[in-house]
């Protein structure tokens, strides 16, 4: 049954995830407006849907958004926001051309702000307060349960009166509304709220991931981390931390299902955190504001947060911290011992100096000229005639470099600060050393080893676990490299995989060296100390340093990869080890140790590789990584089965929308085979294989390859092959990802397999093994097992001609337990065995050499294998037998 469309003149709305202002607003607006109806957006704050759904619902003339009849709809009234995109269900009325737009908000403005017909904006501490304000005035009545509703809006957005942002007509409106019988233990039992044990949990976890950042003189924490499920109130945990550490601005970046949510707090009155997150979507106030983002990983969204706070705090009021105001200034015309007198009476080493009724500075006088002067008995010559008329003034934006600038470089030893051309403060040399001794202090304390850190990476000393997991060879390697950073003056570090299996205590195989400097002049330095070989690639700054027995060490310069196009080999610049870490897979994969001898044995983690591993959870850096590079697709597959991780849903996300774009189209084979490969020769790539197929990664390969059921009973035959196979220790070298590439393909036509071979670039030699002599492998099986049982000659003859690789993908494809246990008595007891009898035995008969010699020790074999003879004397005699009675000796 369909229901009626509801009719209304006046349709009220607030922000998505609403919190009690907005509640409150809708409610005040609702009685400034009768026979209005609202659009509730709803809300993730667990205090305010318990409170809403529970106990004040019926307060309010809520409406489906679907069941509203907008064509009736002649007023829109918005509170607590101006922003389009944080509304929800009223894109229809925004659109209308006649739509009256009313809108009620205490938020700063921004540039894309709706445009109402008529607007109310003050910067009271809530937007109810403002609603309040109206509803007094006009006399009408308000019931106590709807005064709790609007108190509790400016209960909490004045943080009980505590934010900065709270002003005097937020105290009236309160008090209104406990006049109305707002009940305060309602409001307490909603504001001040307990904090509860999983809360502790993620508020250690804020703090222990909290990484100071200066920027331009600001102390910036910043906390990264993630979560597989919704953390309620974290706003309120956020706001716990500010106060308990006393911080100045804090970002918590909080990664929850595959959304990013950013909450941000700050109390400097010239920061201004709403306009930040702006860039991001989102928005607030100066001292609180929040974004949320999709399809984002964290340390994109972490490096993006960073540049943003660069770019706005660059003209953050480092002049008002340093300055002094206001300034003390004197006439030109004013005596020298006049002037020595007010430097004593203020503490001043230096003078600005103004002619009265100007803001324009004639120059600047100090101390020590004036002791001079004083010296020298010229206490009555006015001070114009000896000070430093050559004078730089500076605006209140300007920055941290530019003051340096003029005091350190140009030695002027003050500033003067203007504001529309009226000086408001002076900058000294002792202001600005004073500065600076402070900011060294914060790095040195830094690097002795405080994690929240004035630096972006969090660093720790790793040593204990380098000696105790790496053995003596590769400690002395590892130190070795570092002294050659230390004799070319490039700083050095071992990173990516050695580093993440190191932690994780997982054999070592691999070796990354990264240099801040020319990556291959470090090579051949080594290299030569060392007396060992390199090869170099000038294109990529990189050079491999050769030990011989297979060992190798791979060095490249720190660089910076961008990709013309998509899937496209990247182009390569030098760079820092930041923006090298920046340009890895994935985060686990991002870690650092430097091997200077002077910093030897730090982790390096700019990016939350310690979280990530430490979450078991494989994330990318950007979102653009899998469209620059697909075959990263392979490789978050691959680690997340070898390692028993998960993907990140972020990742997983991006992933599919790589794959949905098409972006291998430009990918060449030979990189997809390179992948599939590795995946293949992990030591259970089946969980991997599934992946692959679960975002379709199967019909990439080729759109007709199928893998059902009956592949993935194969590929555990495989598994179990193999793993027998490993156990008899043969030291036997074989393909092993070819036994499942060869099951993945037996379904498939031979022109498919084919188009398959030559869409992945395979080399003719194993185009050989994968497809023509597998399908000879399967004939040949077919007839095992229609002929059993077989004579150890007849196995022999059947599979002799087929390595190892087909040997095991026989016994896996077998049908019978009778054929596999014939082709494993084979491969374990009969392909190995020879014969005694040599050619030179067979001359001493008289057998001429020629197809003769073939056919007889051919004989002779297979009446070895058949146990008919079991020595050399009995092949002998076995031999003269058979070429007496085949006559292969001519009478």
């Amino acid at each position: 049954m369909t229901k009626k469309k509801i009719k209304a003149d006046t349709v009220i709305t607030s922000h998505i995830n609403a919190d009690f202002d907005a509640v409150a607003s809708m409610l005040a607006a609702q009685k400034l407006y009768p026979d209005s109806v609202i659009i509730f957006p709803g809300t993730q704050e667990k205090n305010l849907k318990d409170f809403f759904i529970s106990s004040m619902s019926y307060l309010f003339n809520m409406a489906d958004p679907s069941l509203i009849d907008y064509s009736s709809v002649k007023r829109l009234v918005i509170v607590d926001t101006k922003q389009k995109n944080r509304l929800l269900g009223v894109e229809g009325l925004l659109e209308k051309n006649n739509i009256d737009i009313h809108i009620y908000d205490h938020h700063p403005p921004f540039k894309d702000d709706i445009r109402g017909s008529f607007e109310l904006i003050h910067d009271s501490g809530a937007t109810v307060t403002i609603l309040s304000k109206l509803i007094r005035e006009k006399k009408i009545k308000l019931t106590s349960e709807e005064a709790t509703v609007m108190a509790l809006g400016i209960y909490e957005d004045t943080g009980l009166f505590t934010y900065a942002s709270t002003k005097q007509e937020d105290f009236k409106e309160a008090a209104y509304l406990l006049s109305c019988g707002a009940n305060l233990d309602t409001i307490a039992n909603l504001v001040v709220k307990e904090i509860r044990t999983e809360q502790v949990t993620w508020l250690n976890e804020l703090l222990n991931e909290m990484v100071r950042h200066k920027i331009n003189g600001v102390d910036v924490h910043i906390s990264t981390i993630s979560s597989p499920k919704y953390i309620t109130d974290l706003a309120s945990i956020v706001q716990k931390i500010v106060r308990m550490e006393n911080l100045d601005v804090f970002f918590s970046i909080v990664l929850m299902d595959n959304k990013v949510n950013i909450i941000a707090r700050n109390r400097l009155p010239d920061i201004d955190v709403g306009k930040v997150l702006t860039n991001f979507g989102g928005g607030g106030h100066s001292y609180a504001a929040s974004a949320k983002l999709h399809n984002k990983t964290l340390a994109q969204v972490e490096q993006q947060l960073l540049k943003i706070l660069k770019k706005n705090f660059k003209s953050y009021n480092i002049a008002a911290r340093l300055m002094s105001s206001p300034a003390i200034t004197i006439n030109p015309d004013i005596k020298c011992m006049d002037a020595g007198r007010l430097m004593t009476q203020y503490n001043k080493n230096v003078l600005l100096i103004i002619k009265e009724h100007s803001q324009h500075p004639e120059g600047y006088i100090t101390r020590q000229i004036i002791e001079k002067i004083l010296h020298h008995k010229l206490e009555h010559v006015p001070v114009k005639e000896y000070m430093n008329a050559e004078i730089e003034t500076v605006s209140m934006n300007v920055t941290l470099s530019q003051i340096e600038d003029i005091i350190i470089e140009k030695r002027q030893r003050i500033i003067p600060v203007t504001k529309d051309n009226v000086i408001k403060g002076v900058i000294t040399k002792t202001d600005l050393l004073s500065f600076l001794v402070q900011y060294n202090k914060d790095i040195k304390k830094s690097d002795q080893g405080n994690i929240n850190s004035t630096k972006e990476a969090k660093k720790r000393k790793i040593n204990n676990i380098i000696s105790s997991r790496l053995d003596t060879f590769h400690q002395e390697l590892l130190k070795s490299l570092g002294n050659t950073g230390d004799n070319l003056g490039y700083k050095t570090y071992v990173v990516g995989g050695f580093v993440r299996d190191l932690l994780i205590n997982r054999k070592i195989d691999d070796i990354d060296i990264v240099v801040e400097g020319d990556g291959i002049t470090f090579a051949k330095k080594f290299a030569e100390i060392n007396g060992l070989r390199t090869h170099a690639y000038k294109k990529f700054g990189t050079a491999v340093i050769i030990f011989g027995k297979g060992f190798k060490v791979d060095v490249a310069s720190a660089r910076h990869e961008y990709y013309e196009t998509p899937a496209a080999l990247p182009i390569v610049e030098m760079s820092s080890i930041k923006s090298d870490l920046f340009r890895r897979d994935f985060t686990i994969n991002s870690f650092a140790i430097c091997l200077n001898s002077d910093d030897y044995g730090t982790i390096i983690d700019f990016f939350g590789a310690h979280r990530d591993l430490k979450d078991e959870v494989i994330r990318i850096l950007h979102n653009l990584s899998f469209v620059e590079d697909p075959t990263r697709i392979f490789r978050a597959i691959k680690f997340a089965n070898r390692f028993n991780f998960k993907i990140g849903k972020v990742t997983s996300s991006l992933i599919k929308n790589a794959i949905n774009i098409d972006c291998f189209k430009n990918l060449t084979g030979f990189r997809v085979l390179s992948e599939l490969k590795q995946i293949f020769e992990e030591e259970n790539p089946i969980p991997a294989i599934k992946s692959l197929q679960s975002y379709g990664l199967e019909k990439i390969l080729h759109p007709e390859l199928n893998i059902d059921n009956h592949t993935y009973k194969l590929f555990d035959e495989v598994y179990k092959v193999i793993s027998w196979h490993d156990l008899l220790y043969t030291d036997e070298k074989y393909l092993r990802w070819s036994l499942y590439y060869m099951t993945l393909t037996k379904k498939c036509s031979f022109k498919v397999a084919e188009e398959l071979c030559s869409r992945l670039q395979f080399p003719k030699k194993e185009i050989t093994i994968i497809l023509k002599n597998r399908l000879k492998a399967q004939r040949h099986l077919t007839i095992l097992e229609k002929n059993l049982p077989l004579k150890n000659s007849q196995l022999y003859s059947l599979l002799s001609r087929f390595n190892t690789e087909l040997i095991l993908y026989m016994i896996a494809s077998a049908n019978t337990k009778n054929s596999k246990k014939a082709i494993t008595h084979y491969f374990t007891k009969l392909k190995t065995i020879k014969t005694s009898i040599r050619g030179e035995d067979l001359l001493s008969m008289g057998l001429k050499p020629g197809p003769a010699f073939k056919q007889t020790l051919s004989a002779v074999l297979n009446a070895t294998l058949d146990k008919e003879v079991k020595s050399k004397i009995d092949e002998k005699k076995y031999a003269a037998k058979y070429i007496k009675e085949n006559k292969l000796i001519d009478s």
